[in-house]
């Protein structure tokens, strides 16, 4: 019975830990000007975060999502990093809302700054005209690092939960956390 009790305990416990919030980490190796870097960011409870299988299998640094992998965008927070090329935040912006006008040339589109205490970001809602949106906040961790980065998030017009994403999806990037990492030896 003790056996029974404490297999039941050690379910439960996994059972709590995996809904609890955690952290999801993204890490690049020196490349050139770029020194090596790591981006974390808290994961919300009842959230799974992926860099290294379907993270990679779509071409960016980390993926957040609730529930099971399905491959649909909806829901899902994205996060890209990328050498600084363009000369603004601003200027990464405005390419950015260029491509998707140029994809959509009927969305709205809506700009916004972002409060993070540790570097500037600014955010860009995307109201389509298929009915669904995309939020894209991109962020500067400085210069001397070499990169910026982006979250992204897709919403279905109608979702009822859209609010409660939208809140998760702005605790994850003003959570967000930059730091410089050394080169493997």
């Amino acid at each position: 019975m003790r056996r029974l009790i404490g297999a039941l305990l050690l379910l439960v416990a996994a059972a709590v830990a995996a809904d609890a919030p955690g952290e999801a980490t993204a890490q690049g190796k020196p490349d050139r000007d770029v020194p090596g870097w790591t981006v974390h960011a808290p994961t919300p409870a009842g959230w799974t975060a992926d860099c290294c299988t379907y993270a990679r299998a779509i071409g960016v640094n980390l993926v957040i999502y609730r529930g099971e992998w399905t491959g649909e965008p909806y829901g899902v927070m994205v996060l890209n990093v990328w050498p600084r090329k363009l000369a603004s935040l601003d200027a990464e912006l405005d390419a950015d809302r260029e491509h998707y006008l140029q994809a959509d040339p009927a969305a709205k589109v809506a700009r916004f700054p972002v409060r993070h205490r540790a570097m500037p970001c600014e955010a860009v809602v995307f109201e389509g005209s298929d009915k669904v949106d995309d939020a894209v906040v991109f962020c500067d961790p400085g210069k001397a690092t070499g990169i910026r980065l982006s979250w992204s998030m897709s919403f279905k017009d109608a979702d009822p939960q859209r609010a409660a994403l939208l809140d998760d999806f702005m605790r994850v990037v003003v959570g967000t956390g930059y730091r410089r990492t050394a080169a493997p030896r």
